[in-house]
């Protein structure tokens, strides 16, 4: 068995998709995985199983839509991809305390990667890679050019952000 992190999109955030966390901790139960958490009741979810990344994702979105109707963009990770991100991370000090981790359901084409590499907006700096689109916004996140959204479209993959705090605590429970 693994353990796993479920990154779910747009969950509790702005009012939208309601979902209480006993809600999501009967659906993880429904899922048949071992040891089920839900941090932060935006769409974090830890937990155990011997199933693959792939069929875990597929598993979450189709009780997702079968039980609410809703289109979830959902991310699976094992602990060990969820830390590597968080060890990348380029930024350092208060930077990386304010820092944001818009994590890539697959990587993007390279030419896709080329194009958005060329990209500067005054006051964010983001750095790119195959799992991770690390961004710090001087401004911070509400006033960002750069967004989940923003990626999203460029790059052609899905995709949810999740800020330094929220990152450390699933490296936490998920060890």
């Amino acid at each position: 068995m693994k353990t796993y992190v479920a990154l779910l999109r747009g969950i509790n955030v702005g009012g939208h998709k309601k979902f209480l966390k006993a809600d999501q901790l009967e659906m993880l139960s429904k899922l048949g995985v071992s040891s089920p958490r839900v941090c932060l009741h935006t769409g974090n979810w830890i937990f155990e199983s011997s199933e693959s990344k792939e069929n875990l994702k597929t598993k979450i979105s189709k009780l997702i839509k079968n039980e609410y109707g809703w289109e979830v963009p959902t991310i699976v990770r094992t602990h060990s991809e969820i830390k590597a991100i968080l060890d990348k991370c380029p930024f350092k000090g208060e930077t990386l305390k304010k820092s944001y981790f818009v994590i890539l359901s697959k990587p993007p084409s390279q030419e896709k990667i080329a194009e958005i590499s060329k990209l500067t907006y005054p006051k964010e700096t983001f750095y790119l890679t195959s799992q991770c689109v690390y961004l710090f916004s001087q401004e911070g996140a509400s006033k960002a050019k750069l967004s989940n959204n923003f990626f999203e479209n460029k790059l052609k993959v899905e995709a949810t952000t999740r800020n330094y705090n929220t990152m450390l605590k699933l490296v936490e429970l998920s060890a």
